[in-house]
């Protein structure tokens, strides 16, 4: 794939998932999937915004534990589809690129996803 190519989850990919020369990898996702992430998080943000109206209303405990389960689901549903893009796009170009420590990086950050 070249850079700025579509990757599977419709992001570009490409020299974008690898160390530029400063070092820093980015990932060039598309405008549309980068516009539903940010819809998704405005929500969330918005819902932590109530919850935290919830707490200083003194709402009954278990309606703001529900409100955050809610939170915390819509959290997860944004990191499963950053995971799906990163493992379609990124992981396949540098595993087929001979990078296979790329896999034991992907094992970290799934650790951390599922805690």
């Amino acid at each position: 794939m070249s850079t700025n190519e579509k990757g599977p989850a419709g992001q570009e990919c490409g020299e974008a998932c690898h160390p530029a020369a400063s070092g820093v990898r980015k990932s060039h996702h598309s405008p549309e999937f980068k516009n539903g992430l940010t819809a998704r998080l405005n929500r969330i943000e918005g819902q932590i915004r109530g919850v935290k109206g919830m707490i200083e209303r003194d709402t009954y405990c278990d309606d703001v534990l529900n409100q955050l389960a809610a939170v915390q689901a819509a959290l997860n549903s944004v990191g499963k589809l950053l995971l799906e893009g990163h493992m379609k796009s990124c992981i396949v170009e540098r595993i087929e690129a001979g990078e296979h420590e790329v896999i034991d990086e992907l094992l970290v950050t799934v650790g951390k996803l599922m805690k």
